[in-house]
């Protein structure tokens, strides 16, 4: 897919992807993908599924994550791993960034 090694934000472009939501992605090769994505508070990252390994960062602000039947408030510092097709979302309760690791890569995002 890709052979880059280094990756200027600045030619990756913000995206909306729902009220609130924005995301840029910050490199990726075949097995791997990391993406910021910043929320304003109250902001949601509806409930959903999706086959690849996700491993996700609280770079800041505070976010209640559901994965699968429970809930979790987490806050700066803190993390999540979800496993495929395991049900997660976050509501986002004071504005913040999430980075955001996926194996392979979201081809879908690209």
């Amino acid at each position: 897919m890709t052979d880059k090694v280094f990756f200027d934000n600045k030619k990756y472009e913000w995206e909306e992807v729902a009220p609130g939501v924005t995301r840029q992605i910050t490199g990726y090769n075949n097995d791997i993908m990391m993406v910021l994505v910043k929320f304003e508070e109250g902001a949601i990252g509806s409930a959903h599924s999706h086959p690849h390994t996700q491993s996700t960062y609280v770079e800041s602000g505070e976010f209640e994550v559901q994965m699968g039947d429970k809930f979790q408030l987490l806050k700066k510092g803190d993390c999540f791993i979800a496993l495929p097709d395991v049900v997660h979302g976050v509501v986002c309760k004071s504005a913040g960034t999430l980075v955001d690791v996926f194996s392979p890569v979201r081809e879908d995002f690209l």
